[in-house]
């Protein structure tokens, strides 16, 4: 695999990478920038889920309104 940085990244990497960095290869740094970005993607549906509890637990109490369960299930079926 061939990748092209620019010389900023190319510094950001050699530092990464150098004796006293956290990494012993650039290949064992790309293995991690890949692995975190996949646990991101994976919490990404669970992060707006909390977003979206934080907002209606905050709303008004003016603007609740009564629902039942019969109402609710149908309206956020997949």
């Amino acid at each position: 695999m061939t990748l092209e940085i620019d010389d900023e990244l190319h510094e950001v990497l050699t530092l990464m990478v150098s004796d006293p960095g956290p990494y012993q290869s650039v290949s064992a740094y790309v293995e991690d920038l890949i692995r975190r970005d996949m646990a991101s993607q994976e919490a990404a549906p669970l992060t707006q889920l909390q977003v979206e509890l934080v907002a209606g637990v905050s709303a008004p109490e003016p603007t609740y309104h009564s629902s039942s369960a019969a109402e609710v299930i149908p309206a956020n079926r997949i």
